[in-house]
């Protein structure tokens, strides 16, 4: 008897403590899991919506913050 499995893909959310425990169930399982990562631009793009800027008073003040 020849079966094929259909397989469906899923999006979840989980407490960041319990992804070790879902990556060995889903590796005893045999399932695929893949975490999607953010790029720089989008962080950067989430902390301008949250209201995370800084306004630097003047170009010392700018370069401090960026080295210091």
């Amino acid at each position: 008897m020849n079966t094929t499995a259909s397989y469906q893909t899923l999006n979840l959310t989980v407490p960041h403590a319990d992804v070790s425990f879902l990556r060995t169930l889903s590796k005893k399982m045999g399932w695929n899991i893949r975490a999607e990562r953010k790029s720089g631009i989008e962080k950067g793009l989430d902390d301008i919506r949250k209201g995370k800027l800084y306004h630097a008073k003047n170009s010392e003040d700018l370069l401090k913050q960026i080295l210091g």
